[in-house]
């Protein structure tokens, strides 16, 4: 067997193995009080709510997140780097695009997606493998003009 070959091998066992943690991290997550899980799978938990407007996907926002994996590791951070982020909203990842529309200005969430939803079988970095799911606490602070 060549070395492609069995990379590849590796690679499938390894996304079999994060579809398998992932749906299994998200079914007791659905369990948790106050889940909201969507026609696609994608679940979130309000922690705290807003009062504000609801973006639109063709909106810009400012929000505070932290993206981890489903066993705590951070990948990515606007808490640690002291600074909110400004995004528009159809360019993030589509359990982004479902859910923030949702959800009040002022409101902190937490989202658990699906890997379909987020980057599928890419392996993107060290901590985001093929077929992972990801959780993401958001606070959505505001919609840019």
């Amino acid at each position: 067997m060549s070395v492609a070959e069995l990379l590849k091998k590796k690679r499938e066992a390894q996304a079999r193995l994060n579809a398998q943690q992932g749906a299994e991290f998200l079914a007791q997550f659905k369990q948790q009080t106050n889940v909201v899980v969507l026609e696609t799978g994608v679940a979130y938990q309000v922690l705290v709510q807003g009062n504000g407007d609801y973006p639109k996907v063709t909106d810009s926002i400012r929000c505070h997140y932290q993206g981890s994996t489903i066993t705590g590791d951070i990948f990515d951070s606007s808490i640690t780097r002291g600074e909110p982020a400004v995004f528009r909203l159809n360019k993030l990842i589509q359990a982004y695009q479902q859910v923030l529309p949702l959800v009040q200005v002022g409101s902190k969430i937490k989202l658990v997606t699906p890997a379909e939803y987020a980057y599928g079988a890419e392996a993107i970095n060290k901590w985001i493998g093929p077929n992972s799911t990801l959780v993401f606490e958001v606070q959505l602070l505001a919609i840019e003009p």
